[in-house]
């Protein structure tokens, strides 16, 4: 996954002398090394460092995207989104609409989110449904390589504020990832990663994973949908495969209050209501920060266990 989003953002680099990336630590590869090797080869106007001011680095961004330029900023942790939620949802979500479409904020940012490194409770969260909420920003999640790949180049070349959500924990996933700069994701556009006939599954991230290994272990034809983006959604896929199963699990690991899983079953029991077979389940994390302590983390972040359970309850 790692690779896929570095070769994502050299692409564009390459193809655009708009692009360029900020963040902190982004001069040595970020956080977690995703671009490494970036500034050596397109140096400090391409590739640069910023204070540690997450307000000042989204600010500048939507300053930047606004007067024609094509941001990628990074924000190691996602968590902190806080710190300068007032630059997304104020400035770079409604500058589009506040000016009559005259102005655009072509601005890309990358936010690693996620639990399972034993980082504690302002490191570990999963913060993406906060900004799947904002109008005028777009929001993307995805579980695969070739979904990384295909989805930084969309988002990189997307005239609208598109915040990137990686998962940590799944940098090293591994995937074929089609090659040419005509590959793309289309935002909005789902993936079904595994066909089936008895139960829907729809998982985003690292939760795709673990929904394609809870499948094994059902008697059961499971099909697992990755949704890639989170807004906009595809609902019409999410929709058809439920016609098709009659039966619904979301798996997320953001919390489970007023979070995607209930958007989610609510955008597909609108659309396939008399399809339904079974109570939907939902997968996804306690209303409670994330622990520090490792055994107190595996508790409350779910797992293959976990969508299996789910899948088991709804046949």
């Amino acid at each position: 996954m790692r690779e896929a989003i570095r070769a994502a953002l050299r692409e564009e680099l390459l193809a655009d002398d708009d692009v360029f990336i900020m963040g902190q630590d982004e001069e040595d590869g970020g956080s977690f090394e995703v671009t490494a090797g970036l500034h050596d080869e397109f140096g400090f106007d391409r590739v640069r460092n910023t204070p540690i001011s997450e307000a000042a680095q989204i600010g500048s961004g939507v300053g930047a995207a606004a007067t024609g330029l094509r941001p990628v900023v990074n924000l190691s942790f996602a968590d902190f989104i806080g710190v300068c939620f007032d630059q997304v949802m104020n400035q770079a979500g409604k500058t589009r609409y506040m000016f009559g479409g005259a102005s655009e904020v072509p601005l890309t940012i990358r936010a690693i989110e996620g639990a399972g490194l034993n980082a504690a409770a302002q490191h570990s969260g999963t913060v993406h449904t906060l900004v799947a909420h904002l109008p005028g920003v777009k929001a993307v999640a995805p579980g695969t390589p070739a979904a990384a790949m295909g989805l930084m180049k969309s988002a990189v070349r997307s005239n609208d504020p598109v915040v990137f959500f990686e998962n940590k924990t799944i940098y090293e996933r591994h995937g074929d990832v089609p090659t040419g700069d005509d590959f793309t994701v289309p935002l909005g556009e789902a993936s079904i990663e595994q066909a089936g006939e008895d139960v829907t599954v729809v998982a985003t991230q690292r939760l795709l994973g673990e929904s394609i290994a809870a499948a094994r272990d059902v008697d059961a034809s499971v099909e697992v949908i990755d949704p890639r983006s989170l807004y906009p959604l595809d609902t019409d896929t999410l929709a058809d495969s439920l016609r098709k199963t009659g039966r619904l699990v979301v798996a997320d690991e953001s919390p489970l209050s007023y979070g995607l899983h209930a958007e989610i079953v609510t955008r597909v029991v609108e659309n396939a209501f008399w399809s339904i077979d079974a109570p939907v389940q939902r997968v996804g994390v306690p209303d409670t920060p994330i622990p520090f302590a490792p055994s107190q983390e595996d508790e409350v972040v779910p797992d293959a266990d976990d969508v299996r359970r789910a899948i088991q309850r709804t046949v």
